[in-house]
């Protein structure tokens, strides 16, 4: 049970680092002449996926490479059948034509890059399966062309009426609030791997069980928060950019900086949950397109949220 509250508590202290850290830094971007929209598609990005980072970073650290895998993959799949399915619950979501034909299809690809670069012995005829630091590299460059794409985006993009206000903090107070945010991030990161850890010992699951279950979950609650939030302000493009967005950042960044720490020993009970992430992609892009207009309706949140259910029940069987 003390690992249980050790890691209630680590995710506590690692929401409320990225919460601190994400004000701190988008005042002092503000403070320094960034526009808003740049600050919400950089800073705020970064800072709902800082605990999936700061858990990587410390399980890969570690060598705990069951984990670092299962985190990523696990906070996808439940950013897409369970933050998009219960978000569309509360309120259809509209998908814009950016969304639909540019960052829904990267989210699909950077799902099916992870396949290719975990599968040296199908491709190459040789194993082990990994995920070297050259595929981190790779990965690093996939993220580099998609923060262009943003930064272009915003920069084509920006008008007045569109940006949201930034909380404007003294130099003093953003600093300070920049220090307890990344402790925070540190502290709780380094609670969350190693409870995690212990949890998975003492109930006999493996740390891949625990990374796609209970940790991406704890680490995506940002993204779930976010999401619901804007939906239920009727802001449905920030609910599904979010998460895509998020999706994507994941793999090319999170996942590219853990391989490059360390190499990423891939199992093949891994696959299954590869599928599984390439499938909820292409599920989502499908379901863009039924229904009427470019909406995930309420039926197909359904759909979402009973798929990522009975994922769970299958881990856990």
């Amino acid at each position: 049970m003390t690992d249980v509250f050790i890691l209630i508590a680590g995710f506590a202290a690692l929401i409320y680092g990225a919460t601190k850290l994400v004000d701190a830094a988008s005042s002092l971007a503000a403070r320094l002449g960034v526009p808003n929209i740049v600050i919400g598609l950089t800073i705020v990005a970064f800072g709902t996926s800082a605990p999936e980072l700061v858990v990587n970073l410390f399980a890969a650290i570690d060598n705990n490479t069951e984990m670092v895998m299962g985190n990523v993959l696990g906070s996808n799949i439940f950013n897409v059948l369970g933050i998009l399915g219960i978000s569309s619950l509360i309120y259809p979501l509209a998908v814009k034509t950016n969304t639909t034909w540019i960052e829904i299809p990267l989210s699909l690809l950077a799902a099916i890059t992870v396949l290719v670069l975990a599968n040296d012995t199908f491709l190459n005829g040789e194993g082990p399966d990994i995920i070297s630091r050259t595929d981190g590299i790779i990965l690093l460059l996939f993220f580099s062309i998609f923060l262009v794409y943003n930064v272009s985006l915003a920069i084509r993009g920006t008008t007045g009426e569109d940006e949201s206000p930034t909380l404007i903090y003294t130099y003093l107070r953003a600093s300070l609030f920049l220090l307890i945010g990344l402790a925070g991030l540190i502290v709780g990161g380094r609670l969350i791997v190693l409870s995690a850890v212990n949890i998975a010992e003492n109930f006999g699951l493996s740390e891949r069980i625990i990374g796609l279950t209970i940790v991406s979950i704890g680490t995506s609650l940002p993204e779930l928060a976010t999401s619901v939030v804007a939906v239920r302000k009727r802001n449905v493009d920030i609910a599904i950019g979010n998460v895509v967005g998020s999706n994507i950042f994941n793999t090319f960044f999170i996942l590219g900086t853990s391989t490059v720490v360390t190499q990423v020993n891939v199992k093949p009970e891994s696959g299954i949950d590869i599928m599984v992430n390439i499938a909820a992609s292409l599920l989502l892009f499908i379901f863009v397109f039924t229904g009427k207009g470019r909406q995930l309706v309420r039926w197909e949140g359904g759909i979402l949220l009973a798929l990522y259910v009975g994922y769970i029940l299958m881990l856990l069987a």
